[in-house]
């Protein structure tokens, strides 16, 4: 399990179940170098709406997982949908 799944874990039980799945149900762990975790997310909307209403959310909860000092970075795009 990576840490921005265990993260996801937490906010799951904080906030609503359409929130949840609005805001973080598209977005995808991409990397972890110590000192930040880095997440692909669809659109720029959504980066902006997580770093504006979830950001610092989010770095209470890496605190509380040790992890005082690990900054969150979103990346739009980098899921790749199949082809049809």
């Amino acid at each position: 399990m990576t840490i921005w799944n265990e993260v996801l874990e937490q906010l799951r039980t904080r906030i609503p179940d359409d929130d949840f799945r609005r805001w973080f149900g598209d977005t995808a762990y991409a990397s972890d170098s110590g000192d930040q975790i880095t997440v692909w997310v669809p659109t720029e909307a959504v980066r902006r709406h997580i770093a504006l209403h979830y950001l610092d959310r989010i770095e209470s909860l890496l605190y509380s997982m040790g992890r005082p000092h690990t900054h969150l970075r979103l990346v739009v795009g980098g899921i790749e949908e199949d082809d049809e």
